[in-house]
Order: C-alpha cells, then sequence, then structure tokens
C-alpha cells in the first residue's frame, strides 16, 4: 500500500533533544507513564498480527503535541473492535488511531484536561489527514 502523505496539513517528527518533553506535555505529568503504555497495548490490540513493539515517533504542530506513530512498519493491518473497521493504513495513520482511542479512553478514566485538549487537537488535525475517512472509520 503507497500512501502519499506530501500534501497533508504537516506534522513535524520531534527531534531527538525535545523527545523527553513530548510525552508529559501530551499527556501531562501525572499521567505520561500510563499513557505511554495505554497507547502500546491498544496498539496491540488493533493490529494483533503486524504490531510487535518497537521505538515510535513523536510528532507535533505548531509546537503543540499530536501524536506517535510506530517505526517498525510502513503499514498496519488495522481491526477496531470497537467499531468493526478493518483496513490497511500507514504507520502515522495508524499511530494516530491509537493516539486517539487511549486519549479518550484515559479521559474517562483520570480528570485531566490534557486528554480532552489532546484529543481535540488530533481529531481536528486528523480531519485534514489524507487517511482521514480511514482513521475516522477506525475510531467512530
Amino acid at each position: 500500500m503507497s500512501i502519499d502523505l506530501t500534501t497533508r496539513r504537516s506534522a513535524t517528527l520531534v527531534t531527538e533533544d525535545r523527545r523527553e518533553k513530548f510525552l508529559p506535555t501530551l499527556f501531562g505529568l501525572r499521567y505520561m507513564i500510563v499513557a505511554e503504555s495505554t497507547v502500546y497495548k491498544i496498539m496491540q490490540g488493533l493490529s494483533p498480527y503486524d504490531y510487535r513493539g518497537g521505538f515510535w515517533n513523536f510528532y507535533e504542530r505548531g509546537g503543540r503535541p499530536l501524536f506517535l506513530a510506530p517505526t517498525s512498519k510502513p503499514c498496519f493491518q488495522i481491526e477496531s473492535g470497537l467499531t468493526d473497521f478493518r483496513g490497511e493504513v500507514s504507520a502515522e495513520a495508524a499511530g494516530i488511531i491509537a493516539t486517539l482511542f487511549t486519549l479518550s479512553h484515559l479521559s474517562f478514566s483520570f480528570e485531566s484536561d490534557h486528554f480532552a485538549e489532546g484529543y481535540q487537537r488530533l481529531r481536528a488535525y486528523s480531519d485534514g489527514h489524507p487517511e482521514s475517512s480511514a482513521i475516522f472509520a477506525a475510531i467512530d
């Protein structure tokens, strides 16, 4: 599957020297460990045949955190039991889906504005993404 990501509203890859600030800014310092492990667990559930762990990139836009994306494969087969979505998406879209599910899930479990704000920011970004129809089908 080849997906052209050059026309999207761009997100910027977080540089190595700024990675340590990404998770606390996105999820809040208090919840960053539980949130990070939740993203990985949700991704395992969404893509049980393709995702086996590994390094994740962090993306931001305008200096604000957006999402995490796995780097182990260029595309992932996603099977969302919550929405009956099945399809192949880029690693970036898979990360967006996993991050949106995580932000939504944790917003019901913990009182933190980080989750609602992060979800709204990422959902708005996803609206202009070339794979927006797959992203929204997977989460809605």
